[in-house]
């Protein structure tokens, strides 16, 4: 048995609201399903960026945090 994991990262307008992200959810499972995947489940991966030093402490940036969320597929 084969896993895939893939990111996803919704499109949303101002104007529309959670209904619009699952539609684009489905529409992403879809896609796999054609090529025989098979949806699992989806979450978030939570990481840490690193940030830079810059040149001698110029420009240096910060590291950050960020959430990933993916869906799990296999076949």
């Amino acid at each position: 048995m084969e896993y895939k994991v893939k990111p996803f990262v919704a499109q949303v307008r101002s104007s529309e609201g959670s209904s619009a992200v699952a539609q684009q959810v489905a529409s992403f499972i879809e896609q796999e399903a054609v090529d025989g995947w098979k949806f699992v489940s989806c979450g978030n991966i939570d990481t840490t960026i690193a940030g830079s030093g810059g040149c001698f402490g110029l420009g240096s940036k910060p590291s950050t945090s960020t959430s990933i969320m993916v869906l799990v597929f296999k076949r």
